[in-house]
């Protein structure tokens, strides 16, 4: 064992991405970013599309910076969900890989029931249904585009996809895999039965390796253009969820986390998946993460309505830093107004400020004028969604967890964590707000044997990170003012 190990984590969000360079030395991980860059989606032709190329660019700017530093002995890559990218039969990627909020697969879950039902598609893969998955984008290029998938002869997921740009290894990592709703949650492989009942080539998927795995070293070719020496490319939990939640500093073996980033992933981890009637009615997935463990969370819309607002407000001249906008949010009168963030006007990117107000609007509710009262509207729905949530998640695991563990950049906000104490009435254990880097991080160190297993990295992350802890008010206004808000947004949901 190296008395100082070097790890470069690369960490994509849906607006930007970054590269953290760690040193494992002394049972503490330290570390520093060295580069950090945006992620851009293009929209050519009414189609929006990923920079993929860019994006890998970005990645050897990393590796040149990391190496400026002192280098590193392993290299791993976690980014969001569901997107992939093709390649041809000579490994040339066919086009930029298309964006899971692009309209193509507007419809596809309904002409899905047409060669598959969805009480067999839900017991085979446990995963809630989301226009956005894999297997919509899929059955939209079978119906549209059938030629891209004759083309085809490997599909990569994009953790993957960079994966195999750096070491030339074509194989699928199994936390991201399990986010393509083509995966059977209880034997961990691809679901031949569900494969077998869409116009879509078995062959394009390959090989499913473990989260962890390292499959491979740099190629020479990428050592010699950016002067780097060899290192281990490790398959970390590729889905950014699973990497936050390795991070996750709980004690107790049964807890509830929130990861909270663009996306909001609320849910708990098991050793099986859970697969019933009740999930299925709560649309509640079961992903796969470390050790073959299962992920049993929802998707809920997260920051990505605050993010969009403040792209809709500098697009109007009006430019502000996150904790502008929480201050001006904390100055609003709290619980004036709600919306469902997972509303489906709320998906697309656009002026999310005026759809909600006329969500707001259509509602009979008071509508939110000021920045500040339209940043408090969507901070407050969504720690009453998570509420929402919880109580869904507590129903199926028949468990009462008492503290929330909350992770990634969402944290940041205390005006939200304080807002989740008191509308789940719940403690909130916040931090590590690095929680999907250290996630990445402590899976490289795992596979390279410098860490044992998951519970020492979690114990190694508390002795690194700090976490802050916020409790529900005790005065008993508030309580009834966030219950009567509570109802509220049950009947929004209803709706």
């Amino acid at each position: 064992m190296k008395e100082e190990y070097r790890v470069l984590a690369f960490d994509f969000g849906a607006s930007s991405g970054r590269a953290m360079l760690a040193i494992y030395k002394d049972g503490k991980i330290f570390m520093e970013e060295v580069h950090r860059f945006s992620n851009d989606s293009v929209v050519v032709n009414q189609t929006m599309y990923w920079d993929t190329l860019r994006l890998f660019y970005e990645i050897k700017q990393g590796m040149i910076k990391a190496k400026l530093k002192g280098g590193f002995d392993s290299i791993g890559i976690d980014t969001w969900g569901v997107d992939f990218g093709l390649l041809d039969k000579d490994g040339y990627l066919l086009e930029n890989q298309i964006h899971y909020r692009d309209s193509r697969t507007e419809g596809m879950i309904e002409e899905c029931e047409e060669y598959i039902s969805k009480d067999k598609f839900y017991q085979i893969t446990g995963l809630q249904f989301m226009e956005i998955n894999t297997i919509y984008q899929l059955l939209s290029l079978a119906k549209k585009r059938p030629e891209m998938l004759e083309r085809a002869d490997t599909l990569l997921m994009t953790p993957d996809l960079f994966n195999y740009f750096l070491s030339g290894r074509k194989c699928t990592e199994y936390s991201i895999a399990s986010t393509t709703q083509l995966l059977d949650a209880r034997t961990h492989q691809w679901s031949d039965e569900i494969i077998d009942s869409l116009p879509i080539p078995r062959k394009i998927l390959k090989e499913i390796v473990p989260t962890g795995t390292v499959i491979g070293q740099l190629r020479d070719e990428i050592c010699e253009e950016l002067g780097v020496p060899k290192a281990n490319v490790v398959a970390v939990a590729g889905h950014d969820t699973q990497c936050a939640l390795a991070a996750a500093p709980a004690e107790e073996e049964d807890f509830v986390f929130l990861s909270c980033g663009t996306w909001s992933l609320l849910g708990t981890e098991l050793k099986e998946p859970i697969i019933n009637e009740k999930s299925k009615k709560y649309n509640i997935t079961n992903e796969g993460g470390y050790g073959f463990k299962t992920s049993f969370l929802k998707n809920i819309i997260g920051l990505w309505l605050i993010q969009e607002s403040r792209r809709q407000w500098k697009r109007e001249g009006k430019e502000y830093s996150f904790s502008e906008l929480e201050a001006l949010a904390s100055e609003a009168e709290p619980l004036q107004s709600l919306i469902d963030p997972d509303a489906k006007e709320f998906v697309p990117q656009g002026n999310i400020p005026k759809r909600i107000q006329e969500y707001c609007q259509r509602t009979n509710q008071k509508v939110p004028q000021t920045i500040g009262q339209i940043v408090r509207c969507i901070n407050e729905s969504l720690a009453l969604k998570y509420r929402y949530s919880l109580k869904q998640i507590e129903e199926c695991t028949n468990i009462s967890y008492s503290t929330l563990y909350m992770l990634g950049g969402g944290m940041q906000s205390k005006l939200l964590c304080q807002m989740t104490a008191n509308a789940c009435q719940k403690k909130v254990s916040a931090g590590p707000v690095e929680a999907t880097v250290l996630g990445n991080i402590a899976l490289q160190l795992i596979a390279a044997g410098q860490i044992k297993d998951i519970k020492e990295a979690r114990e190694c992350i508390k002795r690194s990170e700090e976490v802050h802890i916020y409790v529900p008010s005790e005065k008993e206004a508030e309580k009834k003012q966030w219950e009567a808000a509570y109802q509220k947004m049950l009947e929004l949901i209803a709706d």
